[in-house]
C-alpha cells in the first residue's frame, strides 16, 4: 500500500492550537473555528484582474476575473465550496477560485449557498442551480460565454457540482460543458470500506462526516435520493464530461472512485488519484505542494472540455 505522503503528514501536524472535532461543536462553533483557521495552511491569494460581489436574490456571490480573461466571451466556472454542507463560504475557497481564474483566463463565480441545519437539503442545491441560471442570464454583463460554463466543487461542493451537472443534463438548469469533482461526496449512506480504513487519524473523520450528513439530511429517508447521493442516480448517461480528483487516504475515496468509474462507463470521464494524500489537500498548498499539481491538472482537464481554451 502506498505510504502517506510526507506533505500530508506535515499538514496533519501543522502547528497551532488543536481544533475541536466538529462533532463536538455546534454548527455556529464549527463555522467560527473553520473561519479562524482555514487561511493558515492555504497558499497566499493570487492577484486577479477584478473581484466583485453580487447577489441572486438573497444569495451572495463572489466573482473573480482572471488576469488573462477577455472582457467578453470568457470561459466561466461555477465553483461550489466544500464544508460538509454546514460550514465554509466562498472566502474559505478563494485561493482555489483565484488560481483557477488565472490559470484558465476565466471568470469564476462562487455562491454563498445556504447552509444546514438552518437550511437542510435541498436548499443548497436550489441556490447553486439558481446561480447557474443567473450566470447565463447575466452573461453579457459578466463578459462570459454562456455556452462555455463548467461546474466544479470540492467535498460537499463536489456533491453539489455533480447534482447540478445532472440537473443540466435533464434540462432543469442551463447546460454545462464539463464538471470537476474534487474528492466529492457521492453516497450519503456512508457504508463504503474507506469509512472504516480511514475513520480517524487522516484529517476528515467518519464521525465528522456523520455529523455533517445528519445536519444536512435530518430526514434519513433522503439519503438514497440521487440529489443527495448522486452515486445512486439511475443513469449518468449524457451528463457533461467529468474530471474527478481523489485522495488515497480519505473516508470519501471509495465512493468518489465508484462515481468516477460509473462516469467513465456511462458518460465521459477521467480521474486522477493522489494515493498518498488526505482529504482537503488541494486547499492546503502551504504544506502540500501536490495541491498545486491538482490545480494544474484541473486547468489541463478544463482545456480538454473547452477546446477554445487551447486556441
Amino acid at each position: 500500500m502506498t505510504q502517506l505522503d510526507e506533505s500530508a503528514k506535515r499538514a496533519l501536524a501543522w502547528p497551532g492550537d488543536p481544533e475541536t472535532p466538529v462533532e463536538s461543536c455546534t454548527p455556529a462553533q464549527a463555522r467560527l473555528q473553520y473561519r479562524d483557521s482555514f487561511a493558515d495552511i492555504q497558499w497566499p491569494l493570487e492577484d486577479v484582474a477584478e473581484m466583485l460581489e453580487s447577489h441572486v436574490g438573497a444569495i451572495r456571490l463572489k466573482i473573480w476575473r482572471g488576469r488573462a480573461a477577455p472582457r467578453q466571451g470568457a470561459p466561466a466556472l461555477l465553483y461550489l465550496h466544500g464544508g460538509g454542507f454546514v460550514i465554509g463560504a466562498p472566502e474559505t475557497h478563494e485561493d482555489i477560485c483565484r488560481t483557477l481564474a488565472n490559470m484558465a483566463g476565466a471568470v469564476v463565480v462562487s455562491p454563498d449557498y445556504r447552509l444546514a441545519p438552518e437550511h437542510p437539503f435541498p436548499a443548497a442545491i436550489d441556490d447553486c442551480a439558481a446561480t447557474l441560471v443567473w450566470m447565463t442570464d447575466q452573461a453579457d454583463a459578466l463578459g462570459i460565454d454562456p455556452l462555455r460554463i463548467i461546474v466544479a466543487g470540492d467535498s460537499a461542493g463536489g456533491n453539489l457540482a455533480a447534482v447540478v451537472a445532472l440537473l443540466a443534463r435533464d434540462g432543469q438548469v442551463p447546460a454545462v460543458i464539463g464538471q470537476v469533482l474534487i474528492y466529492p461526496v457521492t453516497d450519503q449512506l456512508q457504508a463504503s470500506d474507506s469509512y472504516l480504513r480511514y475513520a480517524e487519524g487522516f484529517g476528515l473523520t467518519a464521525a465528522a462526516m456523520k455529523w455533517f450528513r445528519d445536519h444536512y439530511l435530518p430526514e434519513a429517508a433522503s439519503g438514497p435520493d440521487w440529489r443527495a447521493s448522486p452515486l445512486r442516480a439511475a443513469s449518468l448517461a449524457g451528463v457533461a464530461p467529468a474530471f474527478v480528483i481523489l485522495a488515497g487516504y480519505d473516508v470519501l475515496f471509495d465512493e468518489g472512485a465508484a462515481y468516477a468509474e460509473r462516469l467513465s462507463l456511462e458518460a465521459q470521464a477521467t480521474s486522477r488519484t493522489w494515493p498518498g494524500q488526505i482529504h482537503g489537500f488541494v486547499s492546503k498548498r502551504r504544506a502540500i505542494p501536490e495541491g498545486q499539481e491538482a490545480l494544474e491538472a484541473i486547468a489541463m482537464a478544463w482545456r480538454a472540455m473547452d477546446p477554445a481554451l487551447a486556441r
